[in-house]
């Protein structure tokens, strides 16, 4: 039997990718930016401590970017990156198979 390992790339996106809520946000941020309590009332049984969690490990992974804008109040919104964006083939074929399945 020939050794077989996973690239880890392709490992750490999957480990990112695969946890929960993790895809739901990113579908949600899909179809464009975002402010926080827009996507806690989208997803709403994930809480907001879990939503904030998995905002900013999707910032460390240059998934999502957050926005700033100064205002009154101060107005902030989260954006998928390029790199997110090109996560849109994925999430189609993902919800192709859900919707069949």
């Amino acid at each position: 039997m020939e050794d077989y390992q996973l690239c880890p790339k392709f490992e750490n996106a999957f480990e990112l990718l695969g946890k929960r809520w993790t895809g739901l946000i990113v579908h949600v941020l899909l179809s464009g930016p975002k402010r926080f309590k827009d996507i806690s009332v989208l997803i709403p049984s994930m809480s907001d401590r879990m939503l904030s969690e998995r905002f900013k490990e999707l910032e460390a992974a240059e998934i999502i970017i957050r926005h700033v804008y100064p205002e009154t109040p101060v107005r902030i919104e989260y954006e998928l990156t390029p790199r997110g964006k090109g996560l849109k083939p994925v999430m189609d074929e993902l919800q192709k198979w859900a919707d069949s399945h």
